[in-house]
């Protein structure tokens, strides 16, 4: 059997980390931060994970090697 490709734009999306848990940069930090709350921004920039129900699917279909 071949090996499976890896998805090349899950692979700059998601990381697994040492737990195995998959991890993600979250969304809305990159323009128009003027109106939004030093709090906010805060929150933002720490990692994202994803939920084990999708985690299974994202490590299974799209970083089979990961």
């Amino acid at each position: 059997m071949p090996k499976m490709k890896t998805k090349s734009a899950a692979a700059k999306r998601f990381a697994v980390s040492s737990s195995g848990k998959v991890k993600y940069k979250k969304m809305n930090l990159r323009h128009i931060l003027t109106k939004k709350s030093s709090k906010r921004k805060r929150k933002l920039r720490k990692a994202g994970f994803v939920d084990d129900s999708h985690a299974h699917l994202i490590k299974k279909k799209l970083l089979p090697y990961a």
